[in-house]
């Protein structure tokens, strides 16, 4: 097995961009064999593949989508490789062993885009924490009783697309008015452009990306 270290960022953007003409080609098999044969199984850790490689691919694919160079069908049947990817790796994740905290982490209501937040619910079951992950899209409704049923150390709640801000906005108040002393964080995408924005929802952090959610979760709850 080669070193860990062994990729260096031009090899990574390599990797990157021959996972994202697979995506772009609806080639699921490739995909995969990119991200284990030239990634997994060299050594490459988890997290590295993650984030040097899906996650900046995924970022691709929603500019593309952005700029009309691909349809909507186009990027679902890229996301849903990234999907099939982030299953298949997942039971390759190392463990830490439990810390005994509880994690909530949703997409908030109407928000579709679920893959960060996926990515982030990894990352965190990675460091010990024990993951309820709810999905894209969840009715603030649904996550307010949820909320009241696990009665988790810590919320997260991601947004992809600012226009799902203000479902954002309703579910802290909702969430807040029946539990007053939850500690919430917020990610996504959608806060690279609304930036300060975290500064105004009274949060407990605001976590750019998953290893800085994992890394402020702990020192959050102590762990």
């Amino acid at each position: 097995m080669l070193d860990r270290h062994a990729l260096d960022s031009d090899g990574f953007s390599a990797l990157c961009e021959r996972y994202l003409a697979a995506q772009l080609s609806g080639n699921r098999r490739e995909a995969l064999r990119l991200l284990v044969d030239e990634g997994l199984l060299r050594g490459i850790p988890l997290q590295d593949i993650h984030l040097k490689v899906i996650q900046p691919a995924q970022y691709e694919i929603g500019r593309l989508w952005q700029e009309n160079r691909i349809s909507v069908a186009q990027e679902h049947l890229a996301t849903a490789i990234s999907q099939l990817a982030l299953s298949h790796l997942y039971r390759h994740l190392p463990r830490d062993p439990s810390n005994g905290k509880v994690v909530l982490l949703s997409c908030v209501e109407g928000e579709l885009h679920e893959v960060g937040a996926r990515m982030a619910s990894d990352f965190l079951e990675m460091a010990g924490f024990d993951v309820r992950f709810l999905g894209a899209n969840v009715p603030t409704s649904h996550l307010v009783h949820m909320v009241r049923e696990q009665k988790p150390d810590l919320l997260a709640l991601s947004v992809t697309m600012s226009y799902h801000l203000p479902a954002l906005r309703a579910a802290l108040e909702q969430v807040r008015a029946v539990s007053p002393q939850l500690r919430i964080a917020v990610g996504g995408l959608a806060f690279t452009w609304a930036p300060g924005l975290e500064n105004d929802l009274n949060i407990s952090f605001h976590g750019r990306d998953a290893r800085e959610l994992v890394a402020s979760a702990c020192r959050l709850l102590g762990v």
